[in-house]
């Protein structure tokens, strides 16, 4: 589970249904909500493949 601080994505709208990150040195946790119930993990190196392919 990480504990740093997560960050909202700068495209959310209204209300909390958002992308939140929040990074380690080693992955980068993504979740949809500040209250993390359900947790992605990826390498750094996974999600800068995620970005390029949006």
């Amino acid at each position: 589970m990480p504990t740093n601080t997560w960050r909202k994505s700068s495209y959310c709208q209204e209300g909390e249904a958002c992308v939140h990150i929040s990074t380690d040195p080693d992955n980068v946790h993504i979740t949809d909500s500040d209250a993390a119930q359900t947790i992605v993990t990826v390498s750094h190196r996974a999600f800068v493949a995620l970005l390029k392919s949006l």
